[in-house]
């Protein structure tokens, strides 16, 4: 029966993980257009940069969202506040900011997707890569997460 709580008690985390996510994406998004479209439409690289903007917008949102709203359990209380742990969030969301630069480019450059099509796509994959990444090498007790 502890088991079933354990996963009940994950796939809640992950529900609110997705809300947070969604919410960080319309942050990350809607900064990614609103940089291309007013500030770098006539720049060879805009996309890209725009894309790094919309990055660090949805990271801090997701990071404040992250410690308020989805990972709350008792065991997670205290963790992920430290400056430490914001390095390792920031990191495992850099890898999914690379991640999604590839993804732009290859939906971009290579198949001539247009760019907000590109990104809910990629930014569907990369969620679960950053979820992952925070609950085992932040959230996680069992593994000697980063305090």
């Amino acid at each position: 029966m502890e088991k079933i709580e354990e996963v009940k008690v994950v796939v809640y985390e992950l529900l609110r993980y997705c809300v947070v996510g969604g919410i960080a994406f319309l942050a990350d998004f809607g900064t990614l257009v609103m940089t291309r479209e007013l500030f770098l439409k006539n720049t060879q690289y805009g996309i890209y940069i725009a894309t790094v903007y919309g990055f660090v917008a949805g990271l801090t949102v997701n990071y404040f969202l992250s410690l308020w709203f989805v990972f709350t359990q008792k065991k997670d209380k205290g963790k992920g506040r430290s400056v430490g742990a914001f390095i390792v969030f920031g990191a495992i969301g850099l890898l999914g900011l690379i991640w999604t630069e590839l993804g732009m480019w290859i939906g971009v450059e290579l198949l001539s997707v247009n760019y907000m099509i590109v990104k809910v796509l990629v930014t569907g994959a990369v969620l679960v890569w950053n979820y992952l990444g925070r609950k085992v090498l932040i959230f996680n007790a069992k593994e000697g997460a980063v305090k």
